[in-house]
């Protein structure tokens, strides 16, 4: 599908549920999380039991890795909302967070020397564990779609077939998901299009190289800054053409979730919830991340307006794909499993799709109660 624009679009602020405790009060209510062992679980509106919040001190400072610097972006932003309102202190959690890399994360959460990070995909994290033995776990799962877009600047490129001849620009390789959306249009890299490599990260720049066609972005980044400059382009949406996919994922290794379960799930409850507050105000979220990249220093120059931008665009994203049978952030195998097969038929995972359940967690679906997420009294 073509999109031809060159205005700055307004994305409406989503207004969405906000995670909070459910009601318990009919007998048997399911609105408790399961308990670990003795440990008391987690009962909405009432006190946090003080058996789990010694269970939880017991593990330890938790280091989380952020995949860019402080950036507005999902896996990344509920961790910060939720560490700027203090969520993981009232789940009894030491919770460290260190601006990082992505592809520098995964072995350090592999080895155990960080405890949770951010990853682009649920494929990019099992493609990983799979070709270094490690056992990486996904624990939420916030987009439902992919991330990535093809932004066309070539007026003779009218549909995806028309690359054919063309040569892309990309900043390392193609993503896996336009290279799926051109494989579907029977384009190969190398045999009916070229690869170009793009030196930097401003899509201003890259929209001025000569003779490519277009590159590859993220929805929510590269197309706000075009569109701010002036720039008329097209988008290729792999999700138009019925490429599956995922981001914002936030993964943990098996070891620390057998070792500290109830801190690992609470972990996961308070950044839901730290993630339910950005989607339900996402200018307010954005914020919160410019204080916290500003306070870091910013080294990668990240722009108030951008992040606005950015997680505005995410937070429609998430939000809609979100609802009362799959709420927010909880991981979907079906999906999983889709994506990781269409990745398969390109070549990942040795052409073969992996069983995705070693790397999945259960822990999301665990901290809600019809669609609600379980959160206990806050003192005080």
């Amino acid at each position: 599908m073509k999109r031809r624009t060159a205005l700055p679009l307004a994305v409406a602020a989503l207004t969405l549920f906000a995670a909070c405790g459910g009601d318990d009060d009919d007998e048997g209510s399911s609105a408790t999380t399961a308990p670990t062992a003795e440990i008391a679980p987690v009962t909405a509106g009432e006190a946090f039991p003080a058996d789990r919040c010694a269970a939880n001190q017991a593990a330890g400072k938790i280091t989380y890795l952020s995949g860019f610097d402080f950036a507005a972006a999902a896996s990344i932003l509920e961790v910060v909302v939720a560490d700027a309102k203090g969520y993981y202190e009232q789940m009894c959690l030491d919770v460290e967070l260190v601006a990082g890399t992505s592809t520098e994360n995964l072995a350090l959460v592999a080895a155990n020397d960080a405890q949770f990070s951010s990853s682009g995909s649920f494929s990019e994290m099992t493609e990983f564990s799979l070709g270094n033995e490690a056992d990486l776990v996904a624990v939420t799962v916030a987009g439902r779609t992919t991330i990535d877009t093809l932004i066309v600047l070539d007026d003779s490129v009218n549909e995806v077939a028309d690359l054919a001849g063309k040569k892309i620009g990309v900043k390392f390789a193609l993503p896996r998901s336009i290279k799926a959306m051109l494989a579907g249009a029977g384009l190969e890299e190398g045999t009916d299009f070229e690869t170009v490599l793009l030196d930097g990260f401003d899509p201003k720049v890259h929209a001025e190289v000569p003779g490519i066609a277009g590159f590859p972005g993220w929805k929510s980044n590269e197309p706000n800054q075009l569109r701010a400059a002036g720039y008329e382009f097209d988008l290729f949406d792999p999700a138009d053409h019925d490429i599956p996919g995922s981001f914002g994922i936030i993964y943990s290794n098996q070891s620390f979730l057998d070792s500290h379960p109830t801190a690992a799930a609470d972990f996961v409850r308070a950044t839901l919830k730290g993630l339910a507050d950005a989607v339900a105000d996402p200018a307010a979220a954005a914020q919160i991340a410019v204080d916290k990249i500003n306070s870091s220093g910013n080294p990668f120059y990240l722009s108030p307006e951008g992040e606005t931008a950015r997680w505005a665009v995410e937070a429609e994203l998430i939000g809609g794909a979100a609802d009362t049978d799959a709420p927010l952030g909880v991981p979907l195998a079906d999906l999983l499993t889709a994506e990781v097969t269409t990745y398969a038929a390109i070549g990942l995972f040795g052409g073969t799709a992996p069983e995705i359940t070693p790397y999945l967690a259960d822990l999301a679906a665990g901290v809600y109660d019809n669609g609600v997420l379980i959160w206990p009294a806050t003192s005080g």
